[in-house]
């Protein structure tokens, strides 16, 4: 065992003994604890139900209250080497001597040297190796092997990734991401979306939809991506069963179905995709490419479609309602606060009294937070009452680009002016008339000479008669 796989068991001791070394437990409290994990399976750091002897759990709860969580990893065997230590010396200063020896080449100088029992080769190259003496003739270390690996059964393995696609319609521009897990056994693509971005909840979404139609797998391969490490992912892992792998960094070959997947996409359905593409269109077609073409198709590998490959064992058990909702739920830890309140996201819960000073789990659902679900100690105190709500969804939640309103049809100005028209008679206004009076020429008295007697002479008749008589 190595000393990942050393961590992963102390990580899996100390979850199984985290509540039962609670120094505020009785010891009638803790042996009724002890029992009922004894009694209990547990899902193991490779995946698979295992039980853990009482006395084993007791022997693990001493080692922590003493030693924390160190004394919980095994430590590595040492196991003194058969092999005679000169024997090996001879060997590394061989090596050492010409970098470019091989290590059957080594032994063969050795054999021929006649001191002594000369080891076996594998037993040779192993010790190379551990004295980082395993370096080729150019003095390079060997490049790293990888071997063909296959699951032996289907929901063995999933492998999850993402991909990214085309611009999407709107004024943002943004680039769908595809994020995707495809089974291992069959190359069925057991669970997708296409999204806005590269986040935790449209992982979730993706996985989720997988779990609903294709049942859980025994594992999940993910890169170390800020999404595929997130507490989330990792809860709602660990309440389905499923052992979490995240690959090494550098090295993309552990993925290799999912990037082979990848590469059929880009080459028989994103050429035909163009920039300017509706989210909701672009999953649309996607599921039809999907499953009238990839699923359907033979594979060169496996020599069966996906979906045959698949089905070939019968329908498989899906996870109950209630379990997918419990493992989709968010957590969030928060002291209560001396006035029996807590705070989230900017709102503000009230909770049990009795656990004033308290840090307590907050579960809830990341699209609705009027509903905060309050535990301590893994144990259910009810619901939080909501005070003060001045954000109902996460802040994740909001990131989804909305689909473009679409259009009424109904022109507002338009119809004030049909209106307005209607109330005229369908007669235009002559603003000309407005301002003369309504007469036509300017003067007032509407005869058209312009000097008001009507007699088209241009003099006023009122003032001849008072010349005249005046002369």
């Amino acid at each position: 065992m190595g000393e990942n796989g050393r961590r992963e068991l102390g990580l899996f001791r100390y979850a199984l003994i985290r509540d039962a070394s609670d120094p505020a437990l009785s010891k009638a409290e803790r042996g009724r604890l002890v029992r009922a994990l004894a009694d209990q399976e547990h899902v193991g750091p490779d995946g698979r139900l295992v039980r853990v002897a009482r006395g084993t759990v007791d022997r693990w709860v001493r080692a922590y209250r003493h030693g924390g969580f160190e004394a919980l990893v095994p430590q590595p065997r040492v196991v003194a080497p058969r092999t005679p230590v000169e024997m090996l010396e001879l060997a590394f200063q061989l090596k050492r001597e010409r970098p470019e020896r091989t290590a059957a080449q080594v032994r063969e100088i050795m054999l021929a040297a006649g001191d002594g029992p000369v080891p076996g080769l594998r037993t040779l190259q192993r010790h190379l190796a551990r004295q980082g003496l395993n370096i080729r003739a150019d003095g390079r270390t060997p490049g790293k092997v990888y071997g063909r690996f296959e699951a032996s059964i289907r929901n063995e393995l999933w492998t999850g990734d993402g991909l990214h696609g085309p611009k999407l319609d709107g004024a943002a521009a943004r680039r769908a991401v595809l994020l995707a897990f495809i089974d291992d056994h069959s190359r069925t693509l057991v669970g997708w979306r296409w999204g806005t971005g590269e986040d935790v909840l449209r992982l979730e979404a993706a996985l989720r939809a997988g779990l609903m139609a294709r049942g859980v797998p025994e594992a999940i391969l993910v890169d170390r991506g800020s999404a595929f490490v997130s507490s989330q992912l990792l809860r709602a892992c660990a309440v389905l069963g499923v052992k979490l792998v995240h690959a090494s960094p550098r090295a993309a070959t552990t993925k290799g179905k999912i990037e082979r997947f990848f590469r059929t996409v880009r080459d028989q359905f994103l050429v035909e995709i163009d920039d300017g593409v509706e989210l909701a269109e672009l999953n649309r077609l996607f599921s039809a490419w999907l499953e009238v073409v990839y699923h359907r198709r033979v594979h060169s590998e496996t020599g069966q479609t996906p979906i045959e490959r698949f089905d070939a064992a019968g329908a498989p058990a899906l996870p109950t309602p209630a379990l997918l909702r419990e493992a989709f739920l968010w957590s969030q830890e928060r002291m209560v606060t001396k006035t029996a309140t807590v705070s989230l996201y900017g709102n503000q819960y009230e909770v049990d009294a009795a656990l004033v000073g308290r840090k307590v789990e907050l579960v809830f659902d990341p699209f609705d937070l009027t509903r905060i679900e309050v535990r301590y100690q893994h144990r259910p105190f009810g619901i939080a009452v909501p005070l003060v709500i001045g954000r109902h969804t996460h802040p994740q939640a909001d990131r989804e680009l909305r689909p473009p309103p679409a259009p009424t049809g109904i022109d507002y100005l338009k119809l004030l002016a049909e209106q307005r028209d209607a109330e005229l008679g369908g007669q235009r206004i002559d603003y000309a008339s407005l301002t003369n009076n309504g007469d036509g020429d300017g003067d007032g008295d509407g005869d058209g000479d312009g000097d008001g007697d009507g007699d088209g002479d241009g003099e006023d008749r009122d003032i001849n008669q008072q010349d005249e008589e005046g002369q």
